[in-house]
């Protein structure tokens, strides 16, 4: 009997391996929107999913780092779900805050941009297996915004909060 259990768990523990998951892959990382007290960052996330049903995504973790030292890192609780037998974009959203580029400043030289990575943990709960979560990496250059930008940033930002006024 103990044989019989063993084999069984043997094959249901192959299946479950060879059996195919979701895939992630960052497609860009933009700069949003720049306010008076941070700059937003926005990354672009593609998630495939082979399963004909909808997969809940139960968290998504992020570290921002530069020059090997972490700049942000946060969590979103319960984005939503990953779409049946399709591929789903995420929007990632990263907030910096000034103080932290202000000591980037070895960085930022000549060129107005700091080197990053972003890595994203993107963890989904999938059937029989469990919580499953998908490693991911980007690196690339970040542009800082100019003082034109930040000008317009705040423009922008009293603009919405006029309009909000307006709407009470």
């Amino acid at each position: 009997m103990a044989g019989l259990i063993d084999k069984a768990k043997n094959f249901v523990a192959e299946k479950v391996v060879n059996m195919e998951k979701p895939e992630a892959s960052i497609t860009d990382v933009d700069m949003e929107k720049v306010s008076m007290d941070s700059i937003s960052y926005h990354a672009k996330v593609a998630v495939k999913n082979p399963y004909s049903v909808p997969v809940p995504i139960m968290q998504i973790s992020y570290t921002l780092k530069c020059s090997g030292r972490v700049i942000v890192s946060g969590t979103i609780p319960d984005p939503g779900n990953i779409k049946a037998d399709d591929t789903t974009m995420l929007d990632v959203p990263v907030k910096v805050p000034h103080s932290v580029l202000v000591s980037l400043a070895k960085d930022i030289g000549a060129d107005w941009d700091i080197d990053y990575t972003l890595e994203l943990g993107l963890t989904i709960d999938l059937p029989v297996i469990g919580n499953f979560t998908i490693p991911l990496s980007h690196s690339g250059e970040i542009e800082l915004p100019t003082l034109s930008d930040l000008w317009k940033g705040g423009e922008e930002e009293e603009k919405e909060d006029t309009e909000k006024v307006k709407e009470i």
